[in-house]
């Protein structure tokens, strides 16, 4: 048994030093729905490679010295959206990192064309129900939840987004398992898609 883990371990090592080498200088740019799990699921893959994790909405909040939630309330999405994308410009400069983006950052075509140009994107996916679930327990923080009927809104916000999320370079299911599952299923398909991938090409 202790034999295996030494193997699992030094397998993971290796794996991670080859995903390492094929980023170079890119981000890996965690997308989908809110409460799909970027944030936590990013920071543990960042703690596996080694590299940053950065989270584009706490960098917003740190450039606003304010709360999402405030700047919704005062300056309405429209200029939130104008400021998260600058800030995401400007973090993917300081690749390889992992960045988790907002829910709705994608949906900002020059966001999707800096995504495309200096990192790696990984849609996670969650269905629906899951997405109710992880939300329910902090709609109170989620300035576009603040609706007369959350969960439909979650719904429409889902239905909109989704085909833009579905030109991520990557998809994988973030199911109710173990975040370090998830994150070995991310590192694999990262591997795989580095090998026909090389940054020279990207």
């Amino acid at each position: 048994m202790a034999d295996t883990a030494v193997q699992n371990d030094a397998d993971e090592q290796t794996l991670a030093a080859a995903i390492n080498a094929g980023l170079g200088h890119r981000s890996i740019v965690m997308v989908g729905m809110m409460g799909v799990g970027k944030s936590s699921i990013g920071r543990r893959l960042a703690a596996r490679l080694g590299v940053p994790f950065v989270d584009a909405d706490a960098e917003i909040e740190k450039a606003a010295g304010m709360s999402i939630a405030d700047i919704f309330a005062r300056h309405g999405e429209t200029y939130f959206r104008s400021g998260e994308a600058r800030v995401i410009a400007r973090l993917l400069e300081s690749g390889p990192q992992v960045l988790a983006s907002g829910g709705g950052a994608v949906m900002n075509a020059d966001t999707r064309a800096a995504i495309k140009a200096r990192g790696i994107s990984v849609w996670l996916k969650a269905e629906v129900e899951v997405l109710l679930r992880r939300v329910a327990k902090r709609k109170n923080e989620r300035p576009m939840l603040q609706t007369d009927d959350p969960s439909e809104t979650l719904r429409q916000l889902l239905l909109a987004r989704e085909p833009v999320y579905a030109q991520a370079d990557l998809t994988v299911q973030s199911h109710e398992g173990p975040h370090d599952t998830i994150v070995a299923e991310i590192m694999q398909a990262l591997s795989g898609f580095l090998e026909a991938h090389p940054e020279s090409s990207a």
